[in-house]
């Protein structure tokens, strides 16, 4: 039977791993993922998780142990943040590219240097571009439910899948989640079938060989088909766990769009500030609209013009950077909406790196700022950094 919890992100992502019957569990502790692994380490302990867990010296170890456990054939898992991420670089191209389904839960941690132990998604932004998809909870119920999307799209597509939370602002945070039905769940979720493609003692294969010119460019492109039909995929597959568990998710989620002046787009736990910062502006008569983005990687383009196209002007909210550019959700956005040939105002806005609170003031000032913007046709080449402390310079 399902029930209501008081869960935090960390033990959300934890209970997802349980009910999807993982196998294979290596980590390596780094704040703030570690509760996640120790809880399902406990899990594993009191026999409610039918699982090996491995310790290890290194994120490097941690995920290279897990490649090898998915080329067996098993359903794994692993986690870390920040700069446990940014160590894990060289096998997140291999797990990848050998196309296996782990499921990585990531406590979105800022990189170095200065050092933080606080959120923003520079970790996972770093790695956007080799190959896994990126989901981004905003809250703890997406957490766990994302988890098991995860599981059950990465393993239609053979691909790994990055399950994405703020740090401390969802991982330590804790808040009422529906816990499923683990019949439920074995239902969405089946047992993992690699097929013919594994690790077999009794049959020999060569895998992650040495590859010329002749097929790394095909190898490549199939990778990236691939990773391109979850677009595809995803609405099907969340209709399938709509119908299963009551609750509707989507690549990305619009809210007061339609007629919207200034929509402002986020990822990650500052979308639902966005949403309730919308709300109260559209009780005092201003037209705002929010667009959460969930799904990164593959970006759901033809979604966020769909969901775009009819606002006026567009404020992107990037809780990361890209020094010297615009950030990468902008980049994104930018990209779509000029490949589509339609042509908004859509403004860059940094905010909320290493921890700083993405607020109601900030969004305010940011849907603001955009506003005043748009009534000078002022152009902007280089993003807005709107929370910067300038006697802190």
């Amino acid at each position: 039977m399902d029930k209501k919890v008081a869960i935090d992100g960390n033990s959300a992502i934890a209970e997802g791993v349980r009910l999807a019957r993982a196998q294979v569990v290596a980590a390596y502790p780094i704040t703030p993922q570690t509760p996640m692994v120790e809880r399902v380490a406990d899990f594993i302990d009191e026999g409610r998780l039918d699982a090996k867990y491995i310790a290890v010296e290194s994120e490097h170890s941690a995920l290279s142990a897990v490649v090898g456990a998915a080329l067996m054939g098993t359903r794994t898992f692993t986690a870390t943040a920040g700069a446990g991420l940014a160590l894990m670089h060289e096998i997140v191209g291999v797990a990848a590219g050998n196309r296996l389904p782990i499921v990585m839960g990531i406590a979105n941690r800022a990189l170095p240097s200065p050092w933080s132990l606080q959120v923003d998604h520079s970790d996972t932004m770093a790695e956007k571009d080799m190959g896994w998809i990126q989901l981004y909870a905003s809250n703890c119920q997406e957490a766990l439910d994302y988890t098991l999307l995860a599981y059950r799209i990465g393993e239609e597509v053979r691909l790994p899948v990055m399950v994405c939370i703020d740090g401390f602002f969802l991982t330590h945070t804790t808040e009422v989640a529906e816990l499923p039905d683990q019949e439920k769940v074995d239902r969405f979720l089946p047992a993992y079938d690699r097929g013919d493609v594994y690790l077999d003692p009794d049959n020999p294969m060569t895998i992650n060989q040495l590859n010329s010119a002749e097929t790394f460019t095909e190898l490549r492109y199939a990778h990236n088909q691939a990773l391109n039909e979850v677009i595809n995929l995803f609405p099907k597959i969340a209709e399938e766990f709509k119908d299963i568990f009551g609750r509707q998710h989507s690549l990305c989620r619009d809210f007061e769009c339609e007629d919207a002046d200034v929509v402002v787009v986020t990822l990650g736990s500052s979308s639902g500030t966005a949403r309730k910062v919308v709300q109260r502006m559209r009780a005092n008569g201003m037209k705002a609209g929010a667009l959460q983005v969930s799904c990164f990687r593959p970006f759901p383009k033809e979604d966020v013009i769909g969901k775009l196209k009819g606002a006026k002007s567009v404020a992107v909210i990037d809780r990361s950077w890209a020094l010297g550019t615009d950030g990468p959700l902008s980049q994104e956005i930018k990209s779509a909406f000029h490949s589509a040939g339609i042509d908004i105002p859509i403004y860059n806005f940094v905010a909320g790196l290493g921890g700083r609170d993405l607020n109601e003031k900030t969004i305010e000032n940011v849907i603001h700022s955009t506003v005043e913007l748009v009534e000078k046709d002022e152009k902007r080449l280089y993003p807005i950094w709107i929370d910067v402390k300038k006697e802190v310079i």
